[in-house]
């Protein structure tokens, strides 16, 4: 799983990082605009996003990500606890409020269940796509109770085409998601894994589950009937 903290106090913003580190792939930013930009790239699952930010605030930048029809969900965090803020953040798109100063567990329990509703089933660190199981602590996975050998990068992208069942991610967005926008491999690195991931999932039969939508990516979906 995959969380942006866009807040713009370094403390409170290492803070959050390392308390949630233990359930996602955790990215910062530190200004509404640097915020807005990365949450554009949309391969989150969650964003955290602050009210009081240089450039752009937590209002503008949720609402602009709304426009551009981005659901990612999103937990406000504020210094205030006004109704009329809270008010304004559901109104632009926000699925929860968090009032600091607040408590590690508060925050964890919201994250688990912002993400639990948003997937809907993800729970005690597993996910599941009808007899598959994968474990995201250990990062192991199950097939009929029978492991399945992955690696990592493999198992990335399974968990990630899991927690979107039924939604085209295209490529660039798994490239994002997966190495980064900035990282130094090419494009053509999603084709390789995805080969890979299905003859790894193909000794159960699994791999007609995934499919490949010609030069745009990949859905996985219950219907297992091949669509090039």
């Amino acid at each position: 799983m995959k969380l942006l903290i866009i807040e713009d106090d370094i403390y409170l913003s290492e803070t959050i990082k390392e308390t949630t580190e233990v359930l996602f792939e955790v990215e910062q930013a530190f200004d509404g605009e640097e915020g807005l930009f990365i949450a554009e790239q949309n391969i989150f699952d969650c964003i955290i996003l602050d009210i009081m930010l240089p450039h752009m605030n937590g209002y503008e930048v949720l609402e602009a990500l709304r426009k551009k029809n981005i659901t990612t969900p999103v937990i406000m965090l504020t210094a205030k606890d006004g109704i009329d803020d809270k008010i304004q953040g559901f109104k632009v798109g926000a699925d929860d409020y968090l009032v600091k100063p607040f408590h590690r567990e508060e925050l964890l329990l919201r994250l688990e269940a912002i993400v639990r509703r948003s997937i809907g089933q993800w729970e005690e660190n597993t996910l599941s796509f009808k007899d598959l199981q994968l474990n995201l602590k250990n990062k192991t996975c199950v097939i009929h109770e029978q492991p399945v050998k992955l690696n990592g990068k493999q198992f990335d992208l399974l968990e990630y085409l899991i927690s979107n069942k039924n939604t085209i991610l295209t490529k660039e967005q798994i490239f994002d998601r997966i190495w980064g926008f900035e990282a130094e491999t090419t494009m053509t690195v999603v084709e390789v894994y995805a080969s890979h991931l299905r003859k790894s999932l193909k000794k159960f039969n699994y791999d007609r589950y995934i499919k490949t939508f010609r030069g745009l990516g990949y859905m996985l979906t219950d219907n297992g009937d091949e669509h090039e």
